[in-house]
């Protein structure tokens, strides 16, 4: 039997993982959400793969027997293609990982040219080769690792407005590239991303790129697998103040704080 009270439990690198929460919130309002982040560690996309796994699997266990969640969602491109599989086998909870959006995108596009941001470890991956391999054949995927938007994104949450520059800089890593001038989707992998998709297209129209250019993530796709997962499944007639975790301290929050009550996330502590 699973309690009502049985929350949901949201992970990221950062705060990357509101941009999957937001959605997951929108067909299942009345959910618990524990968010957790692991700020202690972020950076992800500038670790190695052993490093990552380590912290996912450890930070997960840890936040798993204190608040016994129903489901885990990894919203992290760079946890989830790299120890997904790990959290899988050590974890008795069903985990929703979130990968590069590489199969919509190429349905989507029309010129055949498709551009990936991601972070450095992301972009590197051979799951990344597999997805490309099933989802993209005939088409051109150009990748472009863009570290910076991670704490662009960070940045605005705060209240904070981003340098122009990191927008335009990203941009042009794939634009610049062979046949980049064609690209008509661009897969923002990470999902700090979405946080700064206005800036991002912004500095597309900048650079002279399609004018009908879309952006692609895993969100939607993301909450509809968690609908499914846990269909049937009761839930309080209310919902809860949401918590917000973190493996740093609680005073590195307090910038974020009213970003994050816009998620009802008003409870905020440090693991």
């Amino acid at each position: 039997m699973i309690s009502p009270e049985a929350p949901i439990l949201v992970f990221d690198s950062g705060i990357g993982g509101l941009s999957v929460l937001a959605k997951i919130l929108k067909v299942l309002p009345q959910a618990p959400i524990v968010y957790s982040a692991d700020y202690a560690g972020l950076p992800y996309g500038e670790k190695s793969e052993i490093e990552v796994a380590t912290r996912v699997c450890a930070f997960l266990g840890r936040l798993s027997e204190r608040y016994r969640p129903r489901l885990v969602v990894i919203a992290c491109n760079t946890a989830s293609t790299i120890a997904l599989a790990h959290a899988r086998a050590v974890l008795g909870v069903p985990i929703v990982g979130t990968v590069p959006a590489i199969k919509p995108a190429a349905e989507q596009t029309q010129s055949g040219v498709i551009g990936l941001l991601g972070t450095k470890a992301t972009i590197r991956q051979a799951y990344v080769d597999k997805l490309e391999a099933e989802h993209a054949g005939g088409k051109t995927l150009l990748r472009h690792a863009s570290p910076d938007l991670v704490a662009a994104a960070e940045a605005k949450l705060r209240g904070e407005t981003p340098d122009p520059a990191i927008f335009a800089a990203a941009i042009a890593g794939l634009a610049s590239q062979p046949q980049g001038d064609r690209i008509d989707e661009i897969i923002l992998g990470c999902t700090h991303f979405p946080l700064v998709q206005e800036e991002l297209a912004m500095a597309s129209k900048v650079a002279g790129l399609d004018e009908n250019l879309g952006f692609v993530d895993g969100s939607d796709g993301i909450a509809r697998r968690v609908f499914y997962l846990t269909e049937g499944q009761p839930w309080p007639d209310s919902p809860a103040a949401g918590i917000f975790v973190s493996t740093g301290p609680v005073e590195q929050i307090e910038p974020y704080r009213s970003a994050l009550e816009r998620y009802n996330l008003t409870q905020i502590m440090s693991l």
